[in-house]
């Protein structure tokens, strides 16, 4: 019954006392793990009552001294505090939070010489450390310390100062950085007045000129995919100009020259960027790489010239890129509406939309159109209303999710379209629960109908059984978690042939309280960790 005492831990409705039952077993398997049914079993049920939100000030003390990854959920989980840890005892409890903010300075100076180096590496990842812990980080004799704290630091003269740091790996490191200062990543990029770097991760561990074999036999072969050096340290090289390509803070007038690299992976991180000037998209949208030009016509940066030019002539992966372009001519949205296929989402140029736009969008000749405005959910009652009647039915399961719709067009709808729209019917927030059970128990069944259902927050008892009738695991799982079921038959999945769908019934709030207490008693009983199956 692991499961089920693992649903139990979720239970928001759990009590308090229960709680420390569950803690207490936990705990009792940690002293004594060979009465401890399974470690995968502890493992989850400490994680599903670390999760808890309701714990004690005592309860995360305890749960914390499981094991130090439990005490870095709650750390990140805003539980613990810095009173809860010694970072002699848990470094990287205090680190996490650190990470968060609520960590003491101290720590950091402490754990900034600790003598393991992965203790250090962590350390390094926190963005924001005093200007003693980075600069005492930046002198570390360990690499990957030092690499790590180029990556994140938010120190800007420590960033500064690593980008001329003598490895090239450190400097591939500080080009990924945000905080790093734009006149240092220019120099990254450009090379003026920067020296050559001395080395890299290839010629640390292998004679040059060496290029890494992409089908490399060894296992404990630690250097990445196209990994090369000729004394140049040539990948990594090229590795931090894309790092700096895609870094926002490099200046677009050095970033632009490379709409001539001979790199495909260059080109392509340079036509991502919003800072460009015109023309440089427009030598981008010739690119003879598809994934360059599709880059381009995604890019909101561009402008409308460049947007009607790609619309006239591009092909058709590059013309889904351009409908979401946040100010697209409509006119041009018409045509790529009926010249490719969009799908089901929300366009931006749809979401800024003005009413007078939509009324007259919602007008068109063009199902495609049509269907593109139904998928606001935010429209004027009256334009709503057409698009539920339109006897275009991918219109209309566009729009059956709309709020505000009424029971009684809900139902006109599905007796219209029937299967092609009772999936999206089912996640209409005013669905009654009257509704939801004739989706639940219409035929044919419509798996994703079920789904929508049995996590429907109107749905009732009725609606759910159907749910718990299927041979979909989600929709019986979703159905068995839902607090409307009916009492009887939740307790009777507890001993659902389907341990995820029991737990989620021991899960649910809903679960009487003497079930609760008979299962803790039954499992966990104080002083007594017994066998479970």
């Amino acid at each position: 019954m692991n499961h089920l005492l693992c649903g139990l831990a979720e239970n928001p409705a759990l009590p308090a006392r229960l709680v420390d039952r569950l803690i207490a077993l936990a705990m009792a398997g940690v002293e004594v793990p060979a009465r401890c049914p399974s470690p995968e079993f502890l493992d989850e049920l400490v994680r599903n009552l670390a999760d808890r939100a309701d714990l004690s000030p005592a309860q995360v003390r305890t749960l914390a001294a499981h094991h130090e990854h439990t005490a870095i959920q709650l750390a990140y989980g805003g539980t613990l505090t810095a009173a809860d840890v010694d970072p002699k005892v848990q470094p990287y409890a205090a680190i996490a939070l650190l990470d968060e903010g609520r960590g003491l300075p101290e720590w950091a100076r402490l754990l900034a010489v600790d003598p393991d180096p992965d203790v250090r590496w962590k350390l390094a990842s926190v963005p924001q450390l005093p200007p003693d812990v980075s600069e005492t980080l930046a002198a570390d004799l360990d690499l990957e310390v030092v690499g790590e704290l180029a990556l994140w630091t938010t120190n800007e003269a420590v960033a500064a100062r690593l980008a001329r740091h003598p490895h090239a790996e450190v400097r591939y490191a500080t080009a990924r950085n945000e905080s790093t200062p734009s006149t240092a990543l220019a120099t990254l990029v450009t090379g003026a007045g920067l020296a050559p770097a001395r080395s890299c991760l290839v010629c640390d561990s292998r004679d040059v000129p060496f290029v890494h074999d992409p089908y490399c036999p060894d296992a404990d072969c630690s250097l990445r995919a196209g990994a090369a050096c000729d004394g140049t340290h040539d990948s990594t090289v090229h590795e931090t100009w894309l790092g700096a390509l895609r870094n926002p803070a490099t200046p677009s007038e050095v970033a632009a020259p490379f709409a001539d690299s001979p790199s495909m992976l260059l080109r392509w991180a340079l036509a991502e960027r919003t800072d460009l000037p015109q023309d440089v998209y427009a030598r981008l949208a010739r690119d003879p790489v598809p994934g360059v030009r599709q880059a381009v016509a995604g890019n909101p940066a561009i402008d409308e010239g460049l947007v009607r030019t790609l619309a006239a002539d591009a092909a058709r992966e590059e013309l889904r890129a351009l409908a979401g372009h946040p100010r697209l001519p409509l006119d041009v949205l018409v045509r790529l509406a009926g010249a490719t296929r969009i799908g089901p989402t929300l366009l931006p140029r749809i979401a800024s939309a003005t009413v007078a736009e939509l009324v007259d969008l919602a007008a068109s000749a063009d199902a495609s159109v049509r269907m593109l405005v139904a998928e606001r959910r935010d429209l004027p009652d009256e334009v709503r209303d057409a698009l539920a009647d339109d006897p275009d039915a991918a219109v209309v399961k566009a729009v059956v999710p709309h709020p505000g719709l009424s029971e009684g067009q809900l139902r006109a709808v599905v007796a219209r379209h029937g299967v092609r729209v009772l999936a999206r019917a089912a996640t209409n927030p005013d669905a009654s629960g009257g509704l939801l059970a004739e989706l639940a128990r219409h035929e044919p069944s419509v798996r994703r109908t079920m789904r929508a259902v049995a996590t429907h927050p109107n749905a009732g008892s009725e609606a759910l059984l159907p749910c718990l009738a299927t041979d979909d695991e989600r929709a019986r799982r979703g159905a068995a978690a839902h607090p409307a079921l009916a009492v009887p038959v939740l307790v009777g999945l507890l001993d659902d042939a389907d341990a995820d769908v029991a737990q989620a019934a021991a899960a649910n709030p809903s679960l009487p309280l003497s079930v609760m207490e008979d299962l803790v008693r039954r499992y966990a009983e104080p002083g007594v960790t017994r066998p479970v199956s």
